[in-house]
C-alpha cells in the first residue's frame, strides 16, 4: 500500500518539512495526528 506518509514516523512530507519551524503547540497537534495514524496502521 502506497501512502504519502513516512513509514517510520507516520508524518506527511509537509509535516516533516514544517517540524523544525513549528512551535510546541503545533508539534503537539501533529503528534495527535501521528499517534492516530500509527494506531490505524497497526489495526
Amino acid at each position: 500500500m502506497s501512502t504519502s506518509l513516512c513509514e517510520g514516523c507516520f508524518r506527511t512530507i509537509d509535516e516533516i518539512r514544517l517540524w523544525s519551524q513549528s512551535d510546541d503547540v503545533a508539534k503537539r497537534a501533529m503528534w495527535v495526528q501521528i499517534e492516530q495514524r500509527a494506531a490505524q496502521s497497526l489495526s
